[in-house]
């Protein structure tokens, strides 16, 4: 199932969860970092920076700099509430923003939809084998690209 497949969340119901998870570390949820991770909630696919900007721009009626936006995104992916998909340089949102993770992405070549998927053997073999090399892991980022069912249905 990708992302564009299920329900998605009303933007309110998911900023409930960032709100809380915000509220509990005590971080801030800015008016510019809501409506972004708002955006990005009904947008409800990978969107690059600038697209959300564009988006922002559109919805705000302001004018506003690129910058601004990559503070945004730069505090969702702190607080893990926003993943990146690094071969595209987009950004999607969490599916579970109150938990501190790192996912294995599904991504379909054809449509460009997601499914993040959490697998701790995945990433405890990771972790034996960049330790066996002698290698400090910071971060991991496990895409996997190919074709969604639909995609596949539709070819």
């Amino acid at each position: 199932m990708t992302r564009s497949d299920r329900e998605v969340e009303s933007p309110s119901q998911a900023t409930r969860a960032v709100e809380a998870a915000c509220s509990e570390r005590g971080v801030r949820l800015t008016p510019m970092r809501r409506a972004a991770y708002e955006a990005m909630v009904a947008y409800a696919a990978p969107i690059s920076a600038y697209e959300l900007l564009e988006r922002l721009q559109q919805s705000t009626g302001r004018r506003l700099a690129p910058p601004t936006v990559y503070r945004a995104l730069d505090f969702l992916l702190e607080e893990g509430f926003v993943h990146r998909i690094e071969s595209r340089n987009a950004f999607v949102v969490c599916d579970h923003p109150g938990d501190r993770h790192e996912s294995i992405y599904f991504v379909c070549r054809e449509c460009g939809a997601s499914h993040e998927a959490h697998d701790a053997d995945v990433r405890a073999s990771l972790d034996a084998h960049a330790h066996g090399l002698g290698f400090a892991p910071q971060r991991q980022v496990v895409e996997v690209y190919g074709l969604c069912a639909r995609c596949q249905a539709s070819s």
